[in-house]
């Protein structure tokens, strides 16, 4: 049954048997979200009244999805060449996912795998010892040094950076 206010989910398709055989992935997300009203980003922005208008038109609505496509796969682009160098590499990837997540579905599972790995990663570093964490700190803050060091005598180091800074000239 629909929750108030929403379309109840669509019935088999033709030529498709009506049960009788075990629910599909796709089944079993639909009646998840919609038995605790929780929708996927995708679902969400598609309800939206200027995402309808743009969806009314194939032609508008392949350009947009094209666009989308682009903008996100730029962003996510961008995000993978800065993750070993200083600043917000994975945010940026995240964020890049977000933007493909509110048109393709591969992006929105790719999204949650991500949120799950992320979080079982902190949970799990979490519960280890302050020292453990201490070295893990200091691995990845050695590893970005290093990447920094390596990007800096291969690029260059740039003219305005005083002269006073130690780098590797």
């Amino acid at each position: 049954m629909a929750a108030p206010g929403r379309a109840p989910l669509p019935g088999p398709r033709r030529g498709e048997p009506a049960g009788g055989g075990p629910p599909s992935a796709d089944e079993k997300r639909r009646a998840h979200f919609a038995e605790d009203g929780v929708r996927s980003l995708r679902e969400r922005v598609a309800e939206t009244a200027w995402r309808r208008r743009i969806a009314a038109r194939r032609s508008t609505d392949h350009a947009y999805r094209v666009g989308v496509g682009i903008v996100g796969g730029l962003i996510v682009a961008v995000g993978l060449v800065t993750i070993p160098l200083p600043g917000p590499g994975w945010l940026t990837v995240i964020a890049g996912l977000f933007v493909l997540a509110s048109e393709f579905f591969w992006a929105e599972r790719l999204l949650d795998f991500t949120r799950r790995n992320v979080k079982a990663w902190t949970d799990w570093l979490g519960r280890r010892p302050i020292w453990v964490r201490g070295l893990v700190g200091l691995a990845t803050a050695a590893f970005v040094y290093g990447v920094l060091v390596v990007t800096l005598h291969l690029t260059g180091v740039p003219s305005w950076v005083p002269g006073w800074v130690p780098l590797w000239r």
